[in-house]
C-alpha cells in the first residue's frame, strides 16, 4: 500500500495475519491468499485462530493491533528499501515481502535490545499459543472442531462425557502416591 493509502480493516487483517503465519506456518487458504506464505503443507497459527485470540479482550492487546500492523508495515517497508525489493503497492507491505523476508523483519524486531522488542515478542507469544494450546477456546471444543494444533501435537480427546481421564501414567510409571483423601473424581478433599 502506498505512503497515502489508507489504512483500513482489511489491511490490519492481512497484516497481522502474515504475522501469525510468519510465527507458526500455514498452507495457503487459496491460490492468491498473500497474507498466508504457504510454506506449509498443514494448517497455521492463521487456521488455528491467531486474529480470534488476539482480538479477545483477555489478551489486554487489542486497543493497540491496529498501531502494531501500521507499525510492523513501516518496519516492512523500511526493510524493503534497505535490502531492494519491490513491494506490491496493492497490499500492506509486510504482506508484500516473500517469506523469507517476514522471518528476517520479525527477526529484527525480537532481537533484545529492540526498542519495540516485548510488543513484537508478545505479538509472536499469542500467535503461537493460538496453535499450540487454542487459549481462545474451550480444549473439548477445539478438539472437537479439528483444531490443527491440538491434532498436530497429538492432544488427547476427551471422554464421551467431555471430561479427560488417564488409566495410564503419562510418564508410564506412578510419579506420587495418590492422597489418601482424593476423591473418585480426582478432587482433593
Amino acid at each position: 500500500m502506498g505512503a497515502g493509502a489508507e489504512f483500513d480493516d482489511q489491511a490490519r487483517t492481512s497484516t497481522l495475519e502474515a504475522f501469525a503465519d510468519t510465527i507458526v506456518p500455514g498452507v495457503k487458504r487459496s491460490p492468491d491468499d498473500r497474507a498466508i506464505a504457504g510454506v506449509c503443507d498443514d494448517a497455521g497459527a492463521v487456521e488455528a485462530g491467531a486474529l480470534e485470540l488476539l482480538h479477545d479482550p483477555a489478551t489486554g492487546i487489542t486497543e493497540g493491533l491496529g498501531p502494531l500492523a501500521q507499525a510492523l508495515n513501516g518496519h516492512a517497508a523500511a526493510y524493503a528499501q534497505e535490502h531492494g525489493r519491490t513491494l506490491d503497492d496493492g497490499v500492506p507491505a509486510f504482506v508484500a515481502l516473500d517469506y523469507e523476508d517476514r522471518v528476517a523483519v520479525v527477526d529484527l524486531l525480537t532481537t533484545p535490545g529492540h526498542p519495540e522488542q516485548s510488543g513484537w515478542v508478545l505479538l509472536s507469544m499469542f500467535s503461537n499459543m493460538a496453535y499450540d494450546s487454542a487459549a481462545h477456546r474451550s480444549t473439548g471444543e477445539a478438539i472437537a472442531d479439528g483444531h490443527p494444533g491440538l491434532i498436530a501435537m497429538g492432544f488427547a480427546k476427551p471422554d464421551s462425557d467431555g471430561l479427560w481421564r488417564f488409566p495410564d501414567f503419562s510418564y508410564g510409571q506412578e510419579l506420587a502416591k495418590r492422597h489418601p483423601n482424593t476423591t473418585e473424581s480426582g478432587s482433593p478433599a
